[in-house]
């Protein structure tokens, strides 16, 4: 090998490493700028503060605290060691609901609801859970009573779960 074709390879390294790092440092600020918003608040539909950025911004110190990724992930990442914390309290939020739901229109359980009423019921969950009512000139999230309710139970769990809760050890 040449002293000019030596050269030609450390230029192409350089080139290389110029634009990997490029790119990495493009991508890292596209993550951070589309990362989604955490609202000032949210509120309940007749006005109630639920919760405050600063209870989520707490909430997050105690989960990193905790070991964070290591004990599971808030957007998916991470979940196949543990869970993914943000599915696991849409799930218990989205049953409540639904059991929610069902003593509102049937007057039953959910679990004594046939298969017609209980798909028809996850439909109309599915269109509820789904709407966006996160305000951008507020920065608020406006939840319906019964959603207001079903996080509740939502919360009851996780307070028990990482409190001190005799169930949970």
């Amino acid at each position: 090998m040449t002293a000019t074709d030596s050269k030609k390879l450390w230029w192409m390294l350089g080139a290389l490493l110029c634009v990997s790092f490029s790119v990495l440092l493009w991508m890292g600020s596209e993550i951070y700028r589309q990362a989604p918003p955490i609202p000032e608040a949210f509120v309940s539909d007749t006005g109630e503060l639920l919760y405050t950025r600063d209870d989520i911004q707490t909430g997050r110190e105690v989960w990193q605290s905790m070991g964070g990724m290591q004990l599971g992930s808030i957007w998916g990442h991470g979940a196949y060691v543990a869970p993914d914390w943000s599915a696991d309290w849409l799930h218990r939020e989205s049953q409540a609901l639904l059991d929610s739901m069902a003593h509102d229109r049937f007057g039953v359980p959910l679990s004594e609801l046939g298969s017609v009423d209980r798909a028809a019921l996850e439909q109309a969950l599915r269109e509820q859970i789904r709407i966006n009512t996160y305000d951008p000139d507020s920065e608020r999230v406006t939840l319906s009573s019964a959603r207001v309710a079903a996080a509740r139970q939502a919360a009851e769990h996780y307070q028990a779960l990482f409190g001190r809760d005799p169930a949970f050890r």
